[in-house]
């Protein structure tokens, strides 16, 4: 038993083996002293722990011979009969035999007076569950399964039932309690070998692609696919497999495909009929979620579902048939795809991906059938059904991970709502295509001093000359990542504002433009206190051949290239943003007139320095998460009578900005040289009402909470301000990159700035490119000047950012808040 905990499948054979004739050549005499009866029922338990390993060495019918032909002896008491029967029960159960299993398992029970062999069915039965999504009926078995083996005194049990009760959690959509009991019984389970390592890294990375780190999750679940193949357990290597494919089928489908038939032919291989009908509908969902739209690809719905049906797989055999319905959808089979949704029937109980994908084609067949305005209602109700999940979490980078759950619900509102041409429908479905995380309202992170130690010890690794540490480093990453993710959200969600409010609150000097931009047009919608007006922009081509090469002329123009070379380039880049204003710009100027400008951009266009475009330099222009946040952050005035400014090491004139820029103010405090720490810094943020920070920054696009600007003692993360108790009104970030973020999902935004905004920021100047430092020193310390002169962060920026010239870097710096 402990070579096969271990994963030493052939040791335990053997071993087995060699136990079982042991107590044969014991005859009638028993074995060590034990009479004949208790040699029959030690050579049955030997010989179902044997056929334990017959199975995962892929001998299945096999094992369950022995099984069978053991529990067919004469003389053996209940409890190994017992014994037998749940063995029985866990063979059918890993090759996804559902229902034959629950049986074994059911008669098992009633025979065992053993406290760890009751607890084994529990854990095993809790298993079954989660195969069918019982959730409720598995969180009793596994719960059941730890109090028993915790009186049984089996500390390696209960920590394997504490395990599969966190994946019942994961299930149930439940990410916080999931990785609080994988970390409560990952060290002992793990202890176990790399088989039990495997496993349990396979479950966790499971939740990190959940959560929206795809990359880390899908190379975890590759890992353990590539341990089981080097121990030849091809039946675990097949689920890994599946469950990598399944985790994959939402952003890249084509992988998702190439995971899923690696699969099937792993379960053809050990003869496990029921997996690999999972795998079939796996691969299907694959398909059809990269555009499939063959007959053939309806039928097999339908046949799969049939089959998931009679293995007791609820929804999978729904998901089939969405999946068989949204292929007849696009064939125009209307008829034919109504059906298939009504044999779905309710889906209220059913995983919240089930739920939205049921929402999404329920929506796709009422656009087909000519009613847009069911369309939108049922992507209202399934967006609704997201944030009540999402409103449970309270960590920015968890809400803004989860939100790719709903990305095609936001995507096709908002394709409807540019087909429909009606303002009051596509100002709806802006707001909520870019409130995917955001309309959750945020809370205040209790403190946890291991995340402040942590994030220390991150920041030593990263200064000047400490000797890294890459696996220690990922570690501590990983370990203030999901503390972050463990504290409870406020379960509020906020209203998207309606048209008619925001004109109310406009005012005659300020305009909205929201910018939409869907797969193939670009659309640009104008709201002042007295009009509306839709403005068409063109193709998308158009603008993605202007946007494909933006980033990297802004880096290179904030370089300090020799003169002839710089003119050129920034020449270059003052052609490339003509030409995009042309597209963006000088439409919308008619109905926008003289008004100060709100902006609320798709997220294609994050990294668009907006106050360099023609038309709207020397323009206040902000740049708004969405109108409904804009109009939230505008109750009460900002707070601008104190202010604070740091330096950070190794940026020219760094300290001579500050210093220039504090003296605008009549109180300033600042921090240069030594006295630039990361507690300084968090200290000096909880104290003022507008703080300034000129350092080096970085934005990290693996995990956009890990982007920081540089201080003398390390790195200050976005992690670090989501820490603040009270943030300042207004931050400026004298760095490159900080105000650039990543596109996690749709319209959805995470970076430095989203994190200030998080924390409580009502503003914040960055910039989403490099940003020459000479450049930045002039116009910061002008913004300051204006700021104290009692204008609003806007309007100084405008007045202070040159348009870009030959003879100059530009200052792509924008005000967002």
């Amino acid at each position: 038993m402990r070579a096969l905990n271990r994963g030493r499948h052939r040791e335990a054979q053997r071993l087995l083996e060699s136990a079982r004739a042991g107590v044969g050549a014991g005859g009638a005499a028993g074995v060590d002293g034990t009479d004949a009866a208790d040699g029959a029922d030690l050579a049955a338990r030997i010989a179902a722990s044997l056929s334990y390993v017959l199975s995962e060495t892929g001998q299945h019918e096999l094992a369950i011979e022995l099984c069978r032909e053991t529990l067919g002896q004469q003389g053996l008491t209940d409890p190994t009969r017992g014994v037998l029967h749940s063995q029985l029960g866990l063979l059918h159960m890993l090759r996804g035999e559902t229902a034959e299993a629950m049986g074994r398992f059911d008669q098992a029970l009633p025979l065992l007076d053993e406290p760890a062999r009751i607890a084994r069915i529990h854990l095993n039965r809790g298993n079954v569950h989660l195969q069918r999504k019982d959730l409720a009926a598995a969180t009793y078995d596994f719960e059941r399964a730890v109090s028993t083996y915790l009186e049984a005194c089996d500390e390696y049990g209960a920590a394997k039932a504490l395990h599969n009760l966190g994946y019942a959690h994961f299930l149930g959509g439940d990410l916080v309690a999931a990785l609080r009991d994988f970390d409560a019984a990952y060290p002992r389970v793990a202890s176990e070998g790399p088989v039990m390592t495997a496993m349990v890294e396979q479950d966790r990375a499971e939740v990190l692609m959940a959560a929206g780190l795809h990359e880390q999750g899908a190379a975890a679940l590759a890992a353990a696919v590539d341990a089981y193949g080097r121990r030849r357990l091809y039946q675990r290597r097949g689920e890994a497999e599946l469950a990598l494919a399944r985790s994959l089928v939402l952003r890249d489908p084509g992988r998702a495909r190439t995971a899923a038939r690696d699969a099937r032919r792993r379960f053809r291989r050990t003869g496990a009929r029921a997996w690999q009908v999972r795998a079939e509908a796996t691969l299907l969902n694959a398909e059809v979620e990269a555009g499939g739209a063959g007959p053939m690809l309806a039928r097999r719905g339908g046949a799969l579902a049939d089959e998931l049906t009679a293995q007791g797989l609820r929804w999978e055999a729904a998901l089939a048939r969405i999946d068989a319905a949204r292929v007849r959808i696009r064939r125009g089979d209307v008829a034919e795809a109504r059906e298939d949704l009504r044999a779905v029937g309710s889906v209220r109980r059913a995983p919240i991906g089930v739920r939205l994908l049921d929402r999404d084609a329920r929506a796709a067949l009422a656009a087909a059938s000519g009613s847009r305005g069911g369309a939108l209602r049922h992507l209202r109700a399934g967006l609704s059904d997201l944030h009540a999940w999402q409103s449970s979490f309270g960590s920015l980078d968890l809400q803004t991970g989860v939100a790719g759950a709903g990305t095609r619900l936001g995507v096709r509102g908002l394709a409807l709502a540019v087909e429909s041409r009606q303002p009051a429908v596509l100002f709806e479905w802006s707001e909520r295509a870019r409130m995917l995380a955001s309309r959750v309202q945020p809370v205040r992170p209790p403190d946890d001093e291991q995340i402040a130690a942590d994030l220390t010890e991150l920041r030593e690794m990263a200064a000047e000359g400490a000797r890294r540490d890459p696996e220690r480093e990922a570690g501590l990453r990983q370990r203030v990542r999901e503390r972050a993710w463990q504290h409870r959200g406020s379960g509020e969600v906020a209203d998207p504002v309606r048209l008619g409010e925001l004109q109310a609150a406009l005012g005659d000097g300020c305009a909205l433009v929201a910018y939409v931009v869907t797969a193939t047009a670009v659309v640009a919608l104008v709201v002042t206190a007295g009009t509306t007006t839709w403005v068409d922009l063109g193709h998308r081509d158009r603008l993605d051949a202007l946007l494909g090469g933006l980033l990297p002329d802004l880096d290179m123009a904030a370089t300090d290239l020799p003169d002839p070379m710089g003119a050129f380039v920034r020449a270059e880049l003052a052609a490339r943003l003509r030409t995009l204003a042309e597209l963006l710009v000088a439409p919308v100027l008619r109905a926008v007139g003289d008004r100060q400008v709100v902006l609320t951009p798709s997220g294609v266009l994050s990294g668009v320095p907006w106050t360099l475009l023609p038309g709207y330099v020397g323009r206040p222009v902000t740049l708004a998460q969405s109108a409904t946040t804009w109009l939230a952050r505008r109750t009460t005035p900002l707070r601008t009578a104190t202010a604070g400014f740091v330096a950070g090491p190794r940026v020219a004139r760094a300290e001579d900005e500050v210093v220039a820029a504090a003296k605008e103010w009549a109180t300033a405090r600042v921090l240069v040289g030594d006295d630039a720490t990361a507690a300084a810094v968090c200290a000096l943020a909880d104290s003022v009402d507008v703080l300034h920070v000129a350092a080096h920054g970085r934005h990290s696009a693996e995990n956009a909470m890990f982007a920081g600007v540089q201080l003398v003692d390390g790195p200050w993360f976005g992690y670090d301000i989501d820490r603040l108790q009270r943030a300042p009104d207004v931050v400026l970030l004298s760095s490159c990159e900080v105000g650039r973020s990543t596109v996690r999902w749709g319209e959805e935004l995470i970076g430095m700035t989203t994190a200030w905004l998080h924390a409580g920021a009502r503003c914040v100047i960055a910039s989403p490119a490099a940003i020459n430092d000479e450049a930045a020193y002039g116009v910061l310390v002008a913004v300051h000047e204006h700021l104290a002169a009692g204008l609003d962060p806007a309007a100084a920026l405008a007045l202070a950012v040159p348009p870009v010239s030959a003879d100059a870097a530009p200052v792509p710096l924008v005000c967002f808040g």
